[in-house]
Formats: C-alpha cells, structure tokens, sequence
C-alpha cells in the first residue's frame, strides 16, 4: 500500500553506485514511491533506466538534455530553473537560457517541470524566486513543482498563486524557518522530497540520506500543520499523482 512518496531524489548519483538496489528495496518495504531526477546527460539516462528495474513506485524526470521525453515513466522536465550561489561572469544569462530551452521542451511535450530555484545569500539585490517567475510567466505552458523550496514566504505565495507546488526536505525537522510557509501552503499544493543523498532529516543527519527517510519530511510537516499524519500524507500522494500524472 502506496504511503509516502518521495517526489525529488538522486539514486542516480554516484553516492549510490554500490547499492541502490537495497535503496529502493527499503524504500518500496516501507510503502514508499520515489522519482529520481537527473541533472545533466548521464545522470537522466541512468534515472530513466533504474525506472525500467521497477513496474511501478520509481519514476523518472530528465533534464537539460531531450532524451526519453516520450518515455512514460518519465514524468516531467528538470531540474532546471536558476541558481545563484555559485555564479560566475555571464552565468546568469547562460542559465536563463538553458532554462528557456527545458521550458519550451516542457511546452511541447507537454509535461510539468521540476524546478531548482537557489539564492546567494550575500546578494541580496538579485532574487533567483523572482527571476524565475518572470521567466515563466513568458514562456512556460505548463505548471510543476518547486523542488527544496526555501524561497521567503512571498515567493511561497507568488509560485502558489501561479499554480506551482512546493516541496519541502529534511531541512524543516531541524529549523523553524520554513514553519510558516508550510502552515500557509494549502494542503493540495504541497509535496515531500528527500533530495537524497543530501540533508537527511532528523534523527539521521550526518548519514547519507535516502527516500525511506522521507516519512520523517511528512511526520514534521504534519505537526506544524498540526493535522493528523495520514491526512498529510493522503494529500501529498493525491498531489503526487495529479502534478505528474502518475
């Protein structure tokens, strides 16, 4: 029985080379779906075919490269958006562009986007939120997912407004900053995501992090919303399944 999924992970990432078998065995015991996304050539194509091992519960989305867009266990285009932490002379331009190109690929196969949205810290007169909204509202067709969501609560409600999901990490069961947003996000436009092999949540941070450890994601956003865990769960999988169409 289908309990908790895990809509943005990277089994597909080295980290996992030895042993993401066992990975997706623990995570499928435990009543747990997941999606693993890629981030450039190799990484999509091996997303893709660690999908094809499993009849269902592991899915695929591809980014910056358009292979297996007609694959039906792939799901969506990405992760693709803007990231401004790590920047260099005409990086942003570069980015934006790659980012257009997913879109229009979105528009045509017609399938939602996983995005990847990422500030500096140390520059505040830019705002990647912002820009990436923007960008959107000029050339995408289709909605999505924002992956890791750690935008200010009125980027939480400009995305929400525009029809895009947010997601959240192991990152909430270790700081309040993202409490309110969380409370203020309707239950029908929130998902859960473990970004493994990052920011495990408690009570396994240190370790490397994986999608049976996503129940504790859910776990804590059911208590700041203070609803019961299995309403939350219920809306995530129904949200899981509309978004991309599973």
């Amino acid at each position: 029985m289908l309990k908790y999924i895990d809509i943005h992970s990277h089994l597909n990432f080295k980290a996992f080379d030895e042993n993401w078998q066992a990975v997706i065995k623990r995570a499928l015991d435990n009543n747990t779906w997941m999606i693993n996304v890629g981030t450039q050539v190799d990484t999509s194509k091996k997303a893709v075919e660690i999908a094809h091992q499993y009849k269902e519960g592991v899915y695929a989305i591809i980014g910056l490269h358009p292979i297996h867009t007609k694959d039906p266990k792939v799901l969506a285009i990405g992760e693709c958006g803007l990231d401004y932490f790590h920047m260099e002379a005409g990086s942003i331009e570069k980015q934006k562009k790659a980012f257009i190109e997913q879109i229009e690929l979105a528009n045509e196969i017609n399938k939602p986007l996983m995005l990847h949205i990422r500030n500096n810290p140390k520059d505040k007169k830019i705002d990647a939120y912002v820009d990436v909204l923007e960008i959107l509202k000029k050339y995408s067709k289709v909605k999505g997912n924002v992956h890791f969501f750690a935008g200010s609560i009125e980027n939480a409600k400009d995305f929400l407004n525009y029809g895009f999901t947010l997601s959240f990490t192991g990152v909430i069961t270790f700081t309040h900053d993202y409490d309110e947003i969380i409370k203020n996000t309707p239950l029908d436009m929130i998902m859960s995501e473990t970004d493994s092999p990052y920011v495990a949540p408690v009570p396994y941070r240190g370790k490397r992090n994986e999608p049976s450890y996503v129940k504790e994601v859910v776990k804590k956003i059911a208590l700041i919303k203070n609803l019961p865990e299995e309403e939350i769960t219920k809306a995530i999988i129904a949200n899981a399944k509309r978004v991309f169409r599973i």
